[in-house]
């Protein structure tokens, strides 16, 4: 390769390698609740687990299903004898060195065993579809997580916006309150409170911004992504006019939840199995009947003729039987296996009704949080309007000296908290939304706000 061509080549792959990591750090500079999924789903490690034991489950089955076949085994051995042996073709004893060499090849099926191979596949089947659903609610955690953790950061911003525009408005008050005060016009406690009023305001714009960053912090935590490094994370806007009421209904929620939730039917498939775990330790009490077939031959220095003619034709020998086994005792072994079975599955059941009303509970939960949410949501933004009107309405009446400056922090006061109010009450409606999702299995991968 010439020289002009070679600074071509590393100025193109130079040239791409700069936009591939902009590319990566434009994705990072404002992702969105959807990009924050992708993300959260890529890099959990729960969900790679998961996986894996979806993976291990696949070769359980495949295991299982190898039984089926007959096991093949090939051996070989050689030795050497120093000292007096015993010549079968003269009926002599020497005293010689000789080389020896055996070889076999054997198969063993197994052709009845109390049907445990069959109930062991299909436990390992009931057991791979157990996994696969263990892995979709691995899955919905990690969906239901992120946006939870998103929209408690988004909230946690918007209080700190409210806070901001709460410490600017004491701001401009206090600067009237001196103007007022420099003529004679209020009194000097006036400013004495005032100054307190932005001190505190300025207080709780500090804790905002620290609340701000620990919901952030707790996100990039859920996405597990570098903490040392800069993310931006878009803001949509959520508006409440938006946000309607949703008509559920209550029993409808709760069938689908039990049909629908993929712990549910992880729980359900990994009773099958351990069923069929059962099914397979009473077999063992059961006699077994396997098929064998053996191909051997030999060599040895001892006979006359050579190594083809001994190994490969007349030492050449072959066997095939059957082979009954009948259990008669085992220490109990067997038994207690069957029995330890026999309480798994006991277990299993248990845990599997204890689930069921847990389910029952949460979807339970989950609506009537939703019902008492929105009827917040409602008498929130009335009380913002009056919060808004009053506060406004005191302003002016401290401007021209008809109220007093306890009315109108009072009335600052109370639209501050309406306001921070209003963004609870719509973000919890919005967050209680996708809740019901969760808990009746029915929460999908693209989250909109």
């Amino acid at each position: 390769m010439d020289r002009p061509k070679g600074i071509l080549l590393l100025a193109i792959g130079l040239l791409l390698a700069t936009n591939v990591h902009a590319q990566i750090q434009d994705s990072l500079k404002n992702i969105t609740l959807e990009k924050a999924i992708d993300i959260a789903l890529k890099n959990n490690y729960k969900l790679k687990v998961a996986e894996n034991d979806v993976e291990l489950s696949e070769q359980q089955v495949l295991s299982s299903k190898m039984d089926y076949l007959p096991s093949v085994n090939m051996n070989f051995s050689g030795s050497r004898n120093i000292g007096r042996t015993f010549n079968e073709n003269t009926g002599n004893i020497t005293n010689r060195s000789n080389n020896s060499l055996r070889g076999s090849v054997s198969a063993n099926l197994p052709l009845f065993s109390g049907f445990e191979n069959l109930h062991a596949l299909k436990s390992s089947r009931l057991d791979q579809k157990s996994k696969e659903e263990s892995k979709e609610r691995v899955r919905e955690d990690i969906i239901f997580n992120t946006a939870s953790n998103y929209l408690q950061f988004l909230l946690d911003k918007k209080f700190l916006e409210i806070d901001k525009e709460n410490l600017e408005v004491s701001k401009k008050t206090l600067e009237q309150v001196k103007a007022q005060v420099d003529v004679g016009a209020r009194p000097k406690v006036d400013l004495y409170n005032q100054q307190a009023t932005v001190a505190n305001n300025e207080l709780d714009v500090v804790n905002a911004r620290n609340a701000v960053q620990t919901s952030r912090l707790q996100l990039i935590q859920t996405l597990q992504i570098d903490p040392l490094k800069e993310y931006s994370f878009a803001t949509p806007e959520i508006d409440s006019q938006q946000v309607r009421s949703q008509s559920y209904n209550l029993k409808q929620l709760t069938e689908t939840a039990l049909h629908s939730r993929s712990d549910l039917q992880s729980e359900e498939f990994n009773i099958q199995s351990i069923k069929q775990q059962l099914s397979a330790a009473r077999s063992r009490l059961y006699p077994t009947l396997s098929l064998s077939a053996t191909l051997s031959s030999s060599y040895s220095e001892l006979q006359p003729l050579g190594f083809h003619d001994q190994f490969f034709d007349i030492n050449i020998f072959r066997s095939i039987g059957l082979s009954l086994s009948v259990p008669i005792f085992d220490n109990l072994d067997r038994r207690t296996s069957v029995e330890t079975q026999r309480i798994n599955y006991k277990n299993a059941k248990l845990n599997l009704e204890n689930l069921r009303l847990q389910v029952v509970q949460e979807v339970n939960q989950a609506y009537n949080d939703y019902q008492s949410y929105y009827k917040q949501l409602q008498s929130s933004q009335k009380a913002l309007k009056a919060a808004k009107r009053n506060f406004y309405s005191q302003k002016q009446r401290y401007e021209v000296g008809a109220g007093t400056l306890i009315e109108l922090s009072d009335a600052n006061a109370q639209y501050v908290e309406a306001q921070a109010n209003r963004a609870q009450a719509l973000f919890r409606v919005v967050f209680q939304q996708k809740l019901l999702d969760y808990h009746i299995g029915k929460l999908e991968h693209k989250v909109s706000l």
